[in-house]
């Protein structure tokens, strides 16, 4: 489809547009805005592709079409529009001052994906045809990728869905694109415990829910640590508890909360289904009856082998290196945008290029130096021609190497 595909003149484009990117994403930055709320966010974006074929879904969300004849199936690519409810204490001069700021990248994301679009129609309808889809609500349900199943947009046939996230754990200059899982599933769970309420001087006339769900809690870790395979990455995290009454009464009830991540999806349904009956056979050894309440979220993320295989060589010809090991526990909703069509996404290494230091995801001194957002374009250009077609042969040899990334 695409064998006259100029890889090494898509990402030319690409680096051309990175200063007006890193403008972009400077003021996106600064106004951070949270899921299903990103009516400021999506204007800057629109604004700063004007003139492009744009259509509106979900009420924040846009996409974009670039390339190619109206006919061909597009390749979709991804970015996030929202933030996260944490305080910014990154100090950069163009700070969050509010309570919510980007602190998992999608500001990277969302200016890296403007460039690549630009550099795409600036190539013309020679192009393969591209649709970039800004997302809202990532961070927070509903699910903005779940919903965009249900759109008309969604009925339409599209190559390949794309995505690329910065990861603090990777080294800068290398990208992770691996085939099969490579983020977990993760669903949340709430735990009721109910017991008998007694004073705290005579808990044998009563029924201890507290000692009850403290069991659980520790018990609950069997899950990973004996019932399911170890070599196969799950996390239960049990992430609060809960149980008001004074000092001097046990009460009837205690309750918990946490997630559930699964990295192989054949692990999802068992380690849900332990859950409940941990919780409710420990309970009644304490002479207490537990309820589990599940909320699922997103699927695990699969790569599909087949867009990674292609993918791999043309990010080696562009100057990345390969992390082939790379898994994470982490999820994302895009992998709700498989039932698409293939999907691949890229985590881009940004250990050593962030501006304050080298913090986790989600820590308010989370700041990805400006280099990451030509990371993250180069990225996401070369999975673009890695989904439309194209090989590492399909560009000029006797033009010389491709242009490296800024180290």
């Amino acid at each position: 489809m695409s064998a006259g595909l100029d890889l090494g003149g898509l990402l030319a484009a690409v680096d051309a547009e990175l200063p007006a990117a890193a403008e972009l994403r400077r003021e996106l930055h600064r106004r951070p805005e949270l899921g299903n709320e990103e009516e400021g966010t999506s204007a800057a974006v629109a604004a700063a592709l004007p003139g492009v074929e744009r259509e509106s879904v979900l009420g924040t969300g846009l996409l974009f079409r670039v390339g190619g004849a109206a006919a061909d199936p597009p390749v979709m690519a991804r970015a996030e529009l929202d933030a996260l409810p944490i305080r910014e204490a990154t100090g950069a001069p163009f700070a969050a001052t509010g309570g919510a700021m980007h602190a998992c990248g999608h500001d990277v994301h969302m200016a890296a994906l403007v460039a690549l679009t630009r550099a795409v129609a600036a190539l013309g309808a020679g192009a393969p045809p591209l649709v970039a889809f800004f997302q809202p609500s990532e961070e927070r349900a509903p699910s903005g990728a779940r919903a965009f199943l249900a759109t008309a947009a969604a009925a339409r046939p599209y190559r390949a869905v794309l995505g690329a996230h910065v990861h603090p754990t990777i080294p800068f200059g290398a990208v992770a694109v691996p085939p099969g899982p490579i983020n977990a599933a993760c669903d949340d769970f709430r735990l009721l415990v109910r017991g008998a309420p007694t004073h705290a001087a005579y808990p044998h006339q009563g029924r201890d829910p507290v000692l009850a769900l403290a069991a659980i809690v520790v018990a609950l870790q069997q899950i990973v640590s004996r019932r399911l395979d170890p070599i196969r990455p799950a996390v239960v995290s049990v992430t609060g508890l809960d149980a008001e009454g004074p000092s001097n009464a046990l009460p009837g009830e205690a309750s918990a909360w946490g997630t559930v991540r699964t990295l192989e999806p054949e692990d999802r349904a068992p380690a849900l289904e332990l859950l409940g009956e941990i919780a409710a056979d420990v309970a009644r050894a304490h002479g207490c009856t537990a309820a589990v309440e599940l909320t699922p979220g997103e699927p695990a993320l699969v790569n599909d082998p087949e867009l990674a295989a292609a993918a791999a060589p043309l990010l080696a010809a562009a100057d990345a290196r390969l992390a082939p090991g790379f898994r994470s526990c982490g999820s994302d909703d895009i992998a709700f945008l498989g039932d698409l069509a293939p999907l691949l996404m890229a985590f881009v290494g940004i250990e050593g290029a962030q501006e304050v230091a080298d913090v986790p995801l989600h820590d308010p001194r989370f700041l990805p130096s400006e280099k990451a957002i030509g990371a993250v374009a180069r990225a996401l250009a070369c999975l673009y021609a890695a989904a439309s077609g194209a090989t590492n042969t399909d560009w000029p040899q006797s033009a010389g190497p491709l242009p490296p990334m800024r180290r």
